[in-house]
Order: structure tokens, then sequence, then C-alpha cells
């Protein structure tokens, strides 16, 4: 798994604070508290021509991985929140996925399987509709 240094990736991010969505009042209306960081995936010189493709479908149209964060009010916070969640994606799309092998179930495993649905078989089948034998 291959991981990024903060302090690499610090200086190519492009950080800007817009004011916030949503209810807040006089205090959401005159301050700038939601943060937007945004990352140039294609021009950067830190990944490789095969990891930028790994991150294909995130980026915009401009080559560009954004992450916002507005959760709280304070910008400094907001900023923080956005580089720490900017740093674990980065990561979780760099990691490499482990393959799977291809692995056979047991022959206990096969036998309890194939007896519990015997079983079920069996019990479903004594459902039917009962038939009278004496007439009416």
């Amino acid at each position: 798994m291959r991981k990024i240094a903060r302090e690499k990736l610090l200086p190519e991010l492009t950080i800007s604070a817009v004011r916030s969505s949503g209810p807040g009042g006089q205090h959401a209306n005159k301050v700038s508290t939601r943060v937007e960081v945004r990352w140039n995936v294609q021009a950067t010189a830190l990944l490789t021509p095969a990891e930028k493709m790994r991150f294909a479908k995130k980026l915009t149209t401009g080559g560009e991985l954004v992450i916002t964060s507005q959760e709280t009010r304070s910008q400094v916070t907001n900023k923080e929140r956005a580089i720490v969640r900017m740093l674990a994606l980065i990561e979780r799309t760099l990691a490499t996925k482990k393959k799977r092998m291809a692995t056979t179930p047991s022959q206990a495993a096969v036998r309890s399987r194939l007896e519990a649905k015997r079983q079920q078989s069996e019990k479903k089948s004594r459902r039917g509709k009962i038939s009278r034998s004496d007439p009416e």
C-alpha cells in the first residue's frame, strides 16, 4: 500500500473558504466557514500515470479532486477535517486490493448443506393437502 506524505501533498493543495449553506442566521451570512480543498491529480508529480488512472471516476472535468467540509462553525477545524478526508481518500484509492484465492468447500460442509436441504424438502413435502378417506 502506497502512502503520500502530508508534507509533500500540502503545497499542491488549493484551499478556499466560502460561505456555508443552510441555517445559521447572521453568523452564517457574514463568515466563510465552509472549506473547499482541491488537488489537481492530472498535474501532480507525486503519482505515476497508472495511479492517476485509479482516480478517474473521482475527478472533476478539470482533473481535480475536490473535498469540502462545513460540519463546524470554525474555518480552521473545517480546513483540518477536509485535509484529513482528502488524505484518507487518496490512501483508500491507492490501496491495492488483495486478490481472492478460489477455494472449494470441504466434504463435511457439502454433506451438511445437502442434509439441511433434504430436511427442508421433507418439511415442505409434509405440508400437502390431507386426503379424507371417509365418505360423507
